[in-house]
């Protein structure tokens, strides 16, 4: 069984992701981009009990980030963990989008992931952020 781990700026939070993600995502909504600071956020979804996750977080608004470094880590509703993929070493992950969400916030040059689904806003059913 695959495992990823990765680590914040400063290590103080630590991750161990049994498996492989149920779903790798791009989202360039409002909230994603203003709490990655880019363009857009890449994450990947995995069911909570793959995770292992070490060291104390702050959370607002559902996202928790390190209270020492400030670099955005993850969501976790108990049932689905949501990583942000930049954290995990080595990059590249070699985790590749299957879809992006508000696409019609997406920068212009940008291109859209070769294969990826591509949805104007929220994928059906989707929660907020994935």
């Amino acid at each position: 069984m695959t495992t990823r781990t990765g680590q914040c700026l400063c290590g103080q939070i630590t991750f161990a992701i049994e498996g492989e993600p149920m779903r790798v995502g791009i989202c360039h909504c409002t909230d994603c981009r203003k709490e990655s600071g880019s363009a857009f956020t890449y994450y990947g979804v995995w069911h909570s009990n793959q995770a292992d996750i070490t060291g104390t977080t702050v959370e607002y608004r559902g996202q928790c980030f390190c209270p020492q470094c400030g670099a955005r880590l993850f969501s976790n509703d108990g049932i689905e963990v949501e990583i942000k993929l930049g954290i995990l070493s080595p990059a590249p992950t070699g985790l590749v989008p299957a879809y992006e969400l508000w696409v019609k916030r997406r920068e212009p040059w940008l291109r859209p992931v070769e294969g990826a689904e591509q949805f104007d806003e929220d994928r059906p059913a989707a929660k907020a952020g994935g």
